[in-house]
């Protein structure tokens, strides 16, 4: 059985997981907690992994699971946890949140402000799963959402910040599907089975399938990103692979960060 405990592991790093039960959340602990990496493993949440979903899982031992009130962030003990990493892949959509308004405090305030509470003075890395097209500046809800929380996050003053932003997620098994994601699923479930794992599909596609190329920028298998993300994690931004494709954000007044988008999610989840 996970731990309700908070005694931190005396060797290794601990990571601090937000999100932990959300479509790629999931697949992001159990990715933790096979890791001989992390020592000590924290789940926190409005909900936590159920008792059975964990049966067979390996390392489950290391789990430290905490339920956390969004809304009273200041007495929830995230410092306590004095993690070595936070890794925060929680989000919404606008219909699951039922309000343009509800969105954002789920998507943008409550991850800026749970960060702030995880964070201490040492050398902490932070890793946020934001989206592609994610934009202060756009004009569309969801992405500037995730643009105005990349900022928000970055200007928190993590020692290190790696951002990413994958395409639309492939098998996503979300307890409430999205349209987009279901369309272009369904799709990717058509082709030939020679064509239709783009993560297989190399630099420079053959011209015979030039749509090939932009389907790289589209799908992000759920299992493959976590791999990266817990990948991301444990090496930190000046020793990710040159796969990984990382590039270097400046916003005005605030820190660079480092931002991995689809295509490199994909190569570096198959590095070793």
């Amino acid at each position: 059985m996970a731990s309700n405990t908070s005694d931190a592991a005396k060797t290794g790093e601990s990571v601090l997981l937000l999100g932990a039960t959300g479509a790629v959340g999931r697949h992001v602990l159990r990715e933790l907690l096979a890791s001989n990496h992390w020592t000590r493993v924290v789940e926190a949440g409005r909900r936590v992994t159920a008792e059975d979903v964990l049966q067979g899982v390996v390392g489950k031992e290391k789990l430290v699971q905490k339920t956390i009130d969004f809304e009273k962030l200041d007495v929830c003990g995230l410092k306590d946890e004095k993690a070595d990493v936070v890794v925060i892949v929680l989000g919404t959509s606008k219909a699951a949140a039922g309000s343009a308004e509800n969105f954002i405090k789920i998507d943008r305030e409550y991850v800026i402000n749970a960060a702030k509470a995880a964070k201490l003075d040492t050398d902490q890395r932070l890793l946020y799963l934001s989206s592609t097209g994610a934009s202060s500046s756009s004009f569309f809800l969801y992405p500037k959402s995730k643009g105005l929380t990349e900022q928000g996050l970055d200007a928190l003053g993590y020692k290190d910040f790696i951002v990413f932003r994958p395409g639309l997620l492939d098998n996503a098994e979300r307890d409430k599907p999205r349209m987009v994601e279901t369309i272009f699923s369904t799709i990717n479930g058509w082709m030939p089975s020679s064509i239709s794992n783009v993560s297989a599909i190399p630099v420079g596609c053959p011209s015979s399938y030039p749509f090939l190329a932009h389907l790289i920028d589209l799908f992000n298998q759920v299992t493959e990103l976590a791999k990266s993300i817990v990948k991301a994690a444990q090496v930190g931004s000046k020793s990710l692979p040159a796969v990984a494709g990382a590039v270097t954000e400046s916003p005005k007044g605030l820190p660079p960060y480092h931002i991995i988008f689809n295509k490199g999610a994909l190569d570096l989840a198959k590095t070793t």
